[in-house]
């Protein structure tokens, strides 16, 4: 006679891992480079460095990974960088793909 125990040890557990979504910076013609750099290193925790490389990718490839993140922390962080221009008076945008 099966126990509830043994039903449960014979089922297989199917682990799906959250989807990933990319969030990247676009280029704009009027954001300043700096604040590209501040929003990077505040928003997405980036080195100074890591910070000038997105931007540069940002300028020369009109758009720069910022990093890969779940569905409700990505979303936070577009949100976080349109509000952050938008306080400073900058048409910065920030936009999330599925990975």
């Amino acid at each position: 006679m099966a126990t509830h125990t043994d039903y449960e040890l014979s089922e297989e557990v199917i682990v799906k891992h959250p989807k990933k979504y990319k969030v990247f910076i676009l280029n704009d013609d009027y954001t300043s480079m700096d604040f590209v750099v501040d929003i990077l290193m505040s928003v997405f925790h980036k080195t100074y460095e890591q910070a000038q490389s997105i931007m540069l990718e940002v300028h020369k490839k009109e758009k720069g990974l910022c990093g890969i993140y779940t569905y409700e922390i990505a979303e936070t962080k577009v949100m976080q960088v349109i509000k952050k221009a938008q306080d400073s008076g900058f048409p910065l945008k920030a936009v999330m793909e599925e990975e």
